[in-house]
């Protein structure tokens, strides 16, 4: 079944006309449908949360921006001089990011890229997510060993939603955090996706049995925190 890029439209919709009238909608399975404002894509650097910003200052080398969206991260490490390439799955919000000024854009799935190696591979927005599930986020930190340059980092912000379910929804079989999503927008519904949410213990269990080092560099009152990883010596 082919479906409509909703999410590229709803980013192209809003870069054109500024327009929120029409909501981009996000179902899932485990809570209440809800909005994703789409005006979050275009941020500029005085609405990036906190941990956004030391990600961001930890940025160094040649950076892949993975999950790219709007562009709006890759805009703010370009005007600082960074050889930034922002990497995204939409072809429409790729469009978007190289009429916002984005210079280096690719439309491909981090799982099948494999052009170039990185110092930093950065997924910002909870974007380590796309890895859908624990075993498809062990196939991921495999893959990102193949693009990092030695010494080279990951960046990435993710959060426990362990509270999801204190208000007695009844968690999972599978692990809690991996959640199926689907946006729909002026009445055309996307792809269904997978995401995954994953608490701290079960990241640095996972890490290092893949061979990374694994550092929480932030954590803030809401259950999200920011994390570097590297690869160990011996790997």
């Amino acid at each position: 079944m082919q479906y409509p890029d909703v999410y590229g439209e709803a980013l192209t919709d809003y870069y054109y006309t500024n327009n929120t009238e029409n909501e981009l909608i996000l179902h899932t399975n485990q809570s209440e449908t809800e909005v994703m404002p789409v005006d979050l894509f275009f941020r500029s650097e005085n609405d990036f949360p906190d941990q956004e910003l030391i990600a961001l200052a930890l940025c160094d080398g040649k950076v892949l921006d993975i999950g790219a969206g709007a562009g709006s991260h890759a805009l703010y490490l370009q005007t600082r001089g960074m050889d930034v390439t922002a990497l995204e799955v939409s072809a429409k919000a790729c469009e978007i990011m190289k009429l916002r000024g984005v210079k280096s854009v690719i439309q491909e799935d981090i799982f099948s890229y494999n052009n170039g190696k990185y110092d930093t591979l950065l997924f910002l927005m909870n974007g380590i997510g796309l890895a859908e599930s624990i075993d498809g986020l062990k196939r991921l930190f495999n893959h990102c060993k193949t693009l990092l340059n030695p010494g080279g980092q990951l960046l990435f912000d993710s959060s426990d939603i362990s509270y999801y379910y204190d208000d007695g929804i009844q968690k999972p079989n599978h692990y809690y955090g991996e959640i199926n999503f689907q946006y729909e927008y002026k009445g055309q519904k996307g792809k269904p996706f997978g995401w995954i949410y994953i608490d701290q213990q079960e990241l640095i269990k996972v890490g290092n049995e893949n061979g990374w080092v694994v550092q929480i560099l932030d954590e803030d009152d809401h259950y999200q925190y920011l994390v570097r990883m590297e690869l160990k010596s011996s790997f």
